[in-house]
């Protein structure tokens, strides 16, 4: 991809252009371009290296109350006329809205910090197999299989509407993801997110989760019931993931389905969590998808609900103005908190652990699904290393679990915090965690192996 100076903004105005000719009484462009690799590896060799190069325009086309939208990858002259065209017609067939459609003036853009590496965007085949390698070298030594994917990618967002919205941005990401395997299927995890793909040690994610392989051989069956659990980070990124979406979307909370009271108690007094796309430890971005930019925003303070995210629609409604969480339209989830973040505690890996005499250590869960969104209850599994502790200390591997918990009664029994965090990726976006040590946590039916 070019770099941060090469402007797409013609191809948006000229769009909008075209809307307004078909007679558009506002419009919306966002212009989506991608420069992503992938290369992915499994039984110790790299089998596949993908590239994909993409640049697509999405017209959000308003006719009164009426609202269409299409969007193309043929970007040229006949491309954009028809792009037009079609989200015109869309947009006559709608039924009127009940309020009228309002799209974000102009505002006040942060400055993106640390959310571009040319490194990252000009990673070539031949770096990403270099650190493939290493990671495959952790697994070789520990006597395992490594499989995974190490992708990197620069993306391009420009957003124009005929209120005078303008902005670009150009952001970058690279993800290692390791999952080694032994003979007897027992596995381990490690990943690593970053930015600049040379903040990223592909051996250590690789003798990370190689180390938790081996660890988890030969497991032995544990009866369900309520433990007392350490949460490694890749399992409290669930944690967020799922609240974010659930609870602290204005959307959700507009429609009733949402936990959130303001000043609500729903978590320990050790758990604080926010939402900041501006933070350069995570993975910065300076607007959203409407060309509002971004805002930090409290989610739990110490414990109680502070705030919701907001996008133009949700906040003119409630009469707010939107922190920068609008999505690409049409869009039916509403705005979600894709940059999260919670406080840190003062806890050591072995002060977590410390304060369970007879518990689990989780590394992630997976498959995990809501079956009651306003009390947050989740069901799911764990997955590549979970262990049994006592006293203390962790003693063995046991058989993966499966679970139905609320995720906020388990936010209420946090009783210590971890005081490393990590970048991590999520479903809604990134996050930045600790461990935590939950007191109580509901584990119940077990897997076969």
């Amino acid at each position: 991809m070019s770099g941060p100076g090469t402007s797409q903004l013609p191809i948006a105005e000229r769009l909008l252009q075209l809307a307004e000719r078909e007679g558009a009484t506002q419009a919306e462009v966002v212009l989506l371009a991608t420069d992503a690799a992938l290369t992915r590896f499994a039984n110790s060799e790299i089998h596949q290296n993908v590239v994909e190069t993409d640049l697509v325009a999405n017209l959000r086309f308003v006719a009164g109350r009426r609202v269409g939208v299409a969007s193309s990858g043929r970007l040229d002259a006949a491309g954009l006329a028809t792009l037009a065209e079609t989200a015109a017609r869309i947009a006559r067939v709608q039924p009127e809205l009940d309020e009228p459609v309002v799209l974000p003036e102009p505002g006040a853009i942060p400055a993106l910090q640390a959310g571009y590496s040319e490194a990252t965007a000009r990673a070539t085949p031949e770096a990403r197999a270099a650190a493939v390698g290493a990671a495959i070298a952790a697994a070789d030594a520990a006597g395992v299989l490594a499989f995974g994917s190490f992708a990197t990618s620069a993306d391009r967002l420009v957003v124009a509407n005929s209120r005078g919205v303008r902005a670009e941005q150009v952001t970058t990401q690279a993800r290692l993801v390791t999952i080694c395997m032994g003979q007897d299927g027992e596995a381990g995890y490690g990943e690593a997110l970053a930015v600049d793909v040379g903040a990223i040690d592909p051996a250590a994610v690789g003798r990370e989760a190689a180390g938790r392989a081996v660890r988890s051989r030969a497991p032995v069956p544990l009866e369900p019931a309520v433990y007392p659990v350490v949460l490694e980070p890749y399992a409290v990124v669930d944690l967020l993931d799922m609240l974010g979406m659930l609870g602290f979307s204005a959307l959700a909370a507009e429609e009733g389905r949402s936990f959130y009271e303001p000043g609500r108690r729903i978590a320990s007094e050790l758990v604080s969590t926010w939402d900041d796309a501006t933070d350069p430890s995570g993975t910065p971005s300076a607007f959203d998808y409407e060309g509002v930019g971004k805002q930090r925003v409290q989610l739990i303070d110490r414990g109680r609900c502070a705030d919701l995210v907001y996008d133009t629609a949700t906040a003119a409604r409630a009469g707010r103005r939107s922190t920068g969480h609008g999505l690409l339209a049409p869009n039916t989830l509403g705005p979600v908190p894709a940059n999260q973040f919670m406080a840190p505690g003062d806890a050591s890996v072995e002060d977590l652990l410390a304060g369970v005499e007879h518990g689990l250590l989780v590394t992630r869960f997976n498959y995990t699904n809501p079956v009651h969104a306003k009390r947050a209850i989740v069901t799911g599994m764990t997955r590549d290393g979970t262990f049994l502790v006592e006293h203390g200390e962790v003693v063995g591997p046991v058989r993966n679990l499966r679970f139905t918990q609320s995720y906020l009664e388990a936010l209420g029994a946090v009783e210590a915090v971890g005081r490393e965090r990590r970048l991590l990726a999520g479903e809604l976006g990134s996050c930045v965690v600790p461990g935590l040590r939950i007191a109580s946590w509901d584990f119940t039916g077990a897997t076969e192996h």
